[in-house]
């Protein structure tokens, strides 16, 4: 018989002897020790020989140790008390040096217990490395296995050889222990309850155990702690909720009684897993109404703040809202969501209608009770008023339409009156007016006469002209402004040039 082993590091690829598995005359050979990594490819083959002759090798056989090795059973002590029997798990490879798994804490231990008699019937169960087995009968022999698992790897060992033990007969029940211990959780808020049979006076202390201590393989029975705030205490119940640090583990709770004569009792265990033990309350609902739609909002379960309600359940919420009338063929609606928020459509003018919204996590199959019920009246019809609304805005617009042209066109004629009645530029000031009125007819042409201005260059001599002559003159010069021949010299020049022009003539 001889293997390889392929180390990729040093290409170590050459064929072996298996020590100890040389001429051997059996069908099987135990070669562990030529087994140095767990997690490499090894090959092996087979040969026969009688005396000189030799047969050709067999086919190859490749394995990779981890994956096919069997896992070995665990070791297991027994010990009968008080009518339980308490038993120790060891895990397998316990008293090996090397070890193929080495993190024993991922075993898991299944149990089988049963009856040492000719009608046994077989009980399983889970069991830490350290537990006890109690609804047991007294003085009677048990007869039980364990076995390791590996279950995220579908992978389960052997059975550990067969033990038997008798128990023994239970002590007298203690009036003292508390009894019917249980957990009442509700949004993540946790309470103990238990109840008391001792009829004179009685403390208790509430212990609690992180359950992860109970996987290891060492006693845990001094690391039970006290819960805050629940520590002698005479009541019969206990918020333990300020321990509930994590969702992703497990604790276990017990009550310790105490008598005013320094004696004490423990209960029952009882297991708490978060998320599984809680149950869900029901939500908070508020509802109002548009024209068209019924609003409803939804408070999750222990209130907004509550992270652990929102997160962890991947809550949804299945509303019912049904017509509250007299009929009671009335159909319930129902609609399933998963935002805090909903609307609800087709709704009845001037009906009453009513609400109840339930909480429910499809993950871990829990749902709540549903929420009080919330009802709400619809406004009422509202097609008149409607139309009414939109004749009013309809002639509005038109009057809009109609009056918006009309203005423009009355400002364009207001324009042009204006313009030609009561134009903005003014005549000069010479034509202003005569005799006292206004003198500005819009159908003077504004375009002037020309008027030479002429002077006389050089010396002139003037004789005196006769005054009657010379106011008939002026009489006609008079004559000739009414005329419309005008200047647009200032009075000064033009009498003065008037003048020139009337002496030039008489000369």
């Amino acid at each position: 018989l001889s293997y390889r082993f392929e180390d990729f590091e040093t290409n170590e690829t050459e064929w072996k002897e298996l020590p100890g598995c040389q001429n051997v005359t059996r069908t099987e050979c135990d070669f562990s020790s030529a087994i140095t990594e767990y997690y490499d490819t090894h090959h092996v083959r087979i040969r026969a020989e009688r005396r000189e002759e030799v047969s050709p090798w067999s086919s190859i056989f490749e394995m990779i140790p981890y994956f096919i090795a069997q896992i070995g059973p665990p070791g297991i002590e027994l010990q009968s008390i008080n009518g339980v029997i308490k038993i120790t798990v060891s895990p397998p490879e316990a008293n090996q040096v090397r070890k193929m798994w080495i993190d024993h804490l991922r075993f898991k231990y299944n149990l089988v217990i049963w009856e040492n008699s000719s009608n046994a019937e077989f009980r399983s169960r889970s069991v830490f490395p350290t537990d006890k087995i109690d609804d047991l009968a007294p003085d009677t022999t048990y007869c039980l296995k364990v076995q390791a698992t590996l279950p995220l790897e579908l992978q389960e060992g052997l059975f550990s050889p067969i033990r038997c033990i008798k128990t023994t007969r239970k002590a007298v029940n203690n009036l003292l222990c508390a009894t019917n211990v249980s957990v009442l959780a509700l949004n993540m808020k946790f309470h103990l309850h238990w109840n008391n049979q001792y009829k004179q006076y009685v403390s208790y202390n509430v212990q609690y155990l992180i359950g992860y201590l109970k996987k290891l393989h060492d006693d845990y029975s001094g690391k039970w702690l006290n819960v805050p705030g629940c520590e002698n205490i005479t009541d019969t119940q206990c918020n333990f909720s300020s321990i509930i640090t994590t969702t992703s583990g497990f604790y276990y709770l017990r009550v310790q009684a105490m008598s005013e004569y320094n004696k004490s009792c423990l209960s029952n265990e009882v297991k708490v897993d978060p998320l599984i033990t809680n149950e869900i309350g029901p939500p908070g609902i508020k509802v109002d109404i548009s024209d068209v739609l019924l609003h409803i909002q939804i408070s999750p379960p222990g209130g907004s703040e509550s992270e652990v309600m929102r997160d962890h359940y991947d809550l949804s919420y299945r509303v019912l809202y049904w017509k509250n009338s007299s009929n009671n063929e009335e159909e319930i609606k129902m609609k399933e969501i998963k935002q805090t928020i909903g609307t609800v459509s087709d709704l009845t003018p001037s009906t009453l209608y009513c609400v109840k919204v339930q909480a429910f996590s499809e993950v871990y199959n829990k749902s709540s009770c549903y929420s009080r019920e919330e009802c709400i009246k619809t406004p009422g019809d509202k097609i008149l008023p409607l139309i009414i609304l939109a004749t009013f805005v309809t002639a509005l617009i038109a009057v809009l339409l109609v009056a918006i042209p009309l203005g423009f066109a009355l400002y364009q004629a207001y324009s042009k009156i204006k313009y030609v009645f009561f134009p903005s530029c003014q005549p000069p000031s010479n034509i202003e007016g005569f005799g006292g009125q206004l003198f500005s007819s819009p159908y003077l042409s504004t375009t002037e006469e020309p008027i030479e201005n002429c002077s006389i260059i050089g010396t002139v001599t003037t004789e005196v002209v006769h005054q009657i002559d010379f106011k008939d003159y002026k009489y006609s010069k008079q004559s000739s402004r009414d005329s419309g021949n005008y200047s647009n010299d200032d009075d000064t020049s033009g009498s003065k040039a008037s003048e020139e022009m009337l002496v030039k003539e008489i000369v």
